[in-house]
């Protein structure tokens, strides 16, 4: 399973959507993803995949991660996979 499918299923786990439903293009606001989402799916993609995230819950608009869509969300993440490798 590659990094875009993970990170769909579960961006699309936390909307209670189908994976379908989630594009690249997609926003967590087009998805229903409000700020405590947003921070589910950030934990459970560390989990999935042994990183952390530079976010911060509190200051979105400080962190170094782009979460203006499901593309950005997947490139910041196979950047920090690439960075821990």
């Amino acid at each position: 399973m590659s990094t875009q499918d993970k990170v769909i299923a579960i961006i699309a786990e936390q909307a209670v959507l189908e994976p379908s439903d989630v594009t690249l293009e997609s926003t967590l606001e087009d998805l229903g993803i409000d700020s405590l989402g947003l921070v589910e799916s950030i934990f459970a993609i560390e989990e999935e995949f042994d990183i952390s995230i530079p976010f911060n819950a509190n200051e979105p608009s400080e962190s170094d991660f782009d979460i203006s869509n499901v593309a950005a969300i997947i490139a910041g993440i196979d950047k920090l996979i690439a960075e821990k490798a």
